[in-house]
């Protein structure tokens, strides 16, 4: 997959540098050299000795080493490269390239390179979420350089939250799509995939909805585009960042991403991953409704919301493979089987939300086809994602584009 790329990786200071250790395991194992340079902070997480032994590469450590710039110089080492790839990149470097320092080989290299530059960011979720985090990334998306994760979960300091260094196969297959150099059965496709929850508004300022953090639907959109797929998200509203190279249109109501689907159309395959709200207000107040005292609350009557699943399913501009979701409490395969029977899609992806899951970190899946049910383990919904992609491309080889 990535047979002869050279990958320059940079390790910063994170906690969660050791993972650099097996992206470097699975680089090579693609195909790909990797050259490593650590930094000082990088060197308290990993020691130089097991990065070049499983680089089998020199490690490269000092700006000033005359031994080093002897043998390659840091100007021909920033462009020796197809690709520089910094793992983990803390908040500490994510600064100082935005703001093109240089005082050690790292921030040099950097800043002397041409080529592609990616980052997998990692650090504590208040860190990531500060306002000079924000702007430091924005920085260098201006300039070109991509970003993988970070991911959410469990962290050092016994916290959890967005921070989490994307996992060593999700950096992997981001370097091989950058490069180019990654499988792309899903080029020339056009997907469609639903995200996160709908707001049903009371009045101006209630709403129902359902639990939704959207993590998996836009994984699944990430994920579909890393395989070639011209990908339409359909998004409500949530608060995690947009999927790279994914066209996102953003909704509020079931109404408006119903409609916003069927201007989507055509597309290959739909993956209506939104927790879509069943229900909403039969009549929206226009003000907020007020509690008088002494009085019954006012009577909430609900209106059934329109079906998108089964919608699509029957829809005239069909898409190939539709694929459902069906979150359920109790009785989870019976119910997906029966749900995908009622629906009149292809596929349904079952799981047990009474935990956990919904604004989780992982999910455990029951895939649910014509054929039968596949029980897949517990796994970061980045994995759930890319799982659902491939099983997608394959179902869809050999078919004509939409």
């Amino acid at each position: 997959m990535l047979a002869d790329k050279r990958i320059l990786l940079i390790v910063a200071g994170s906690v969660a540098a050791y993972k650099a250790l097996e992206l470097t395991r699975l680089l090579r194992k693609a195909g790909a050299r990797v050259i490593p340079v650590l930094t000082a902070g990088g060197a308290r997480f990993v020691t130089p000795h097991a990065l070049q032994a499983i680089a089998g590469e020199a490690v490269h450590q000092e700006l000033w080493s005359l031994a080093g710039e002897a043998e390659i110089g840091h100007i021909r080492l920033a462009r020796l490269p197809d690709l520089v790839a910094v793992v983990p990149a803390s908040a500490d470097m994510l600064a100082r390239m935005a703001h093109g320092l240089a005082d050690d080989l790292a921030t040099t290299l950097l800043l002397a390179t041409d080529r592609p530059v990616l980052v997998a960011p990692a650090m504590n979720w208040a860190m990531w979420a500060h306002p000079a985090t924000r702007a430091n990334m924005a920085a260098l998306a201006a300039r070109g350089v991509a970003v993988v994760g970070p991911g959410e979960g469990a962290m050092a300091e016994a916290e959890s939250g967005p921070g989490r260094l994307a996992e060593p196969p999700e950096i992997l297959d981001a370097i091989a799509a950058l490069l180019g150099a990654a499988a792309q059965p899903l080029a020339g496709r056009h997907v469609l995939v639903t995200s996160g929850p709908t707001h049903e508004p009371i009045d101006p300022v209630r709403y129902i909805a359902n639990r939704s953090s959207g993590r998996q639907g836009h994984a699944i959109a990430a994920a579909l585009a890393a395989l070639g797929a011209r990908v339409t998200l359909v998004a409500g509203p949530v608060t995690i960042a947009d999927p790279a190279g994914v066209r996102v249109v953003r909704v509020e109501s079931a109404r408006e991403m119903l409609a916003a689907c069927e201007a989507a159309l055509p597309a290959d395959a739909a993956v209506c991953a939104a927790a879509v709200a069943d229900w909403r207000a039969a009549l929206a107040a226009g003000q907020k409704l007020k509690k008088v005292p002494g009085e019954a609350p006012p009577p909430l009557a609900l209106a059934l919301n329109p079906d998108i699943l089964a919608t699509l399913s029957a829809h005239a501009r069909r898409p190939r493979l539709v694929v459902g979701f069906a979150a359920e409490t109790e009785n989870v395969v019976a119910n997906a089987v029966a749900k995908r029977q009622r629906k009149g899609c292809d596929w349904i992806v079952a799981n047990d939300v009474s935990g956990d899951v919904m604004g989780g970190a992982e999910n455990a899946v029951h895939l649910v086809t014509e054929g039968g049910v596949e029980d897949w383990p517990r796994l970061p919904k980045e994995e759930v994602a890319r799982r659902l992609a491939a099983r997608l491309a394959e179902a869809l080889a050999g078919e004509s584009p939409a």
